[in-house]
């Protein structure tokens, strides 16, 4: 049987033994947590200080700006004070929590990825009824049942994993502590059942991205049998910038998970984890709001108003 010792914390990957690139390194995330952070922000301000987006589709969109704010503060934050500082520790405590906050994030991310879908499905194929499915009391219970859902999910995640014994090592070859890279670590056989959770998930993730697909076929079908030309270029600016949010998370995630660890840390590790977890967050903010007049008119006047 191996050695099992009691872990009181874990070493975070080592960008690099310089401390000129780790400087560097501190300086890029920077930039991009106060792109995230600034962007973010403003979507929220935005959206909650003009009434003219008082809609179901922007209310989700705040919650989506909500949700990339505590994706990108979980990770980058501790990954950038290591940098500067020039070590590698998290405290076991602080590991926990940033597997439960991060996994909560990333789950309510995509459950409201997955609503937006159905909304825009209902605003295209189905406007006559828009307002009485989409209704306020309707959004309010989404929104409660995402938050509530991927709560206890989280939870149900972070807990199986720290049950397991770790004692082949507590490196975790990440930037951030993260569930795969921590079954790695552990010497019990317990943890085919957070492998079998992860299974499970998958199928869920997998079940949200069809319905998300078959919403779209079916808003395609619609628009295209829309007369004129101003008509579905309005149709689809609605629906882009959604679909290019989906892709982008959805293939950052396949490439975070999907792909299996390695032992040692490559710099394909590196780059998928960053495309996985500070990507996203930084540039959706960008994708929902360039070609967006609402926003960029509501931002223009709340700059003139102050």
């Amino acid at each position: 049987m191996a050695n099992q010792t009691t872990v009181t914390g874990f070493l975070l990957l080592n960008f690099s033994d310089s401390q000129e690139l780790q400087l560097l390194y501190f300086a890029i995330f920077l930039a991009a947590y106060l792109a995230a952070l600034v962007g973010n922000l403003l979507v929220i301000m935005v959206v909650a200080l003009d009434h003219h987006l008082h809609t179901p589709m922007y209310f989700f969109l705040m919650n989506l700006s909500i949700l990339d704010l505590g994706t990108i503060s979980v990770t980058v934050p501790k990954s950038m004070a290591n940098s500067l500082w020039n070590t590698r520790s998290i405290p076991y405590a602080g590991c926990v929590a940033q597997v439960f906050f991060f996994f909560f994030f990333a789950t309510a991310n995509f459950a409201f990825l997955t609503i937006m879908a159905y909304d825009r499905y209902t605003a295209i194929c189905k406007p006559l009824y828009y307002e009485t499915i989409m209704s306020r009391k309707v959004c309010v219970q989404l929104t409660i049942s995402v938050w509530v859902t991927s709560i206890l999910y989280s939870a149900l995640h972070t807990g199986n994993t720290f049950r397991l014994p770790f004692c082949h090592s507590n490196v975790v070859n990440k930037f951030f502590c993260d569930v795969p890279q921590l079954l790695q670590l552990s010497c019990s056989d317990s943890y085919l059942s957070e492998a079998g959770i992860l299974v499970f998930s998958a199928c869920l993730f997998f079940t949200c991205f069809v319905f998300i697909v078959v919403s779209y076929v079916q808003i395609f079908g619609v628009v295209l049998r829309i007369p004129s030309k101003q008509g579905r270029h309005k149709a689809f600016s609605t629906c882009t910038p959604h679909l290019i949010v989906v892709s982008l998370f959805i293939l950052s995630g396949i490439c975070a998970y999907l792909i299996p660890t390695s032992s040692t840390p490559s710099a394909l590790d590196f780059i998928v984890a960053v495309l996985y977890a500070i990507w996203p967050p930084t540039v959706n903010p960008i994708i929902y709001s360039i070609r967006n007049k609402e926003i960029k008119g509501a931002l223009g006047k709340i700059l003139v108003w102050k």
